[in-house]
């Protein structure tokens, strides 16, 4: 992770059910539902992108290694992104 995040806290917010992170003021987030011990978010959030013509950054791990386990949806990455060659 670039260092420049590294003191970004990542908040859980259980009451609206998504995680949040704060950035100049601009609160970004991704919803999520557990399942006892599984978490599923990631392809409903990929889905939402590409249906609002987004492109994505994944710099998150757990994002990063489910799009390299789906290539399909490496379609939505923006190839400027650092680890595009990785996916």
């Amino acid at each position: 992770m670039k260092e420049e995040f590294l003191n970004i806290p990542l908040v859980k917010n259980e009451k609206d059910h998504r995680f949040e992170i704060e950035v100049e003021g601009i609160i970004a987030f991704i919803d999520y539902k557990e399942t006892h011990s599984q978490i599923a978010l990631v392809e409903k959030t990929l889905n939402y992108l590409e249906e609002h013509h987004n492109s994505l950054l994944p710099f998150c791990p757990y994002v990063f290694a489910y799009i390299k386990k789906h290539p399909e949806w490496k379609r939505i990455v923006d190839k400027r992104f650092n680890g595009y060659d990785k996916l």
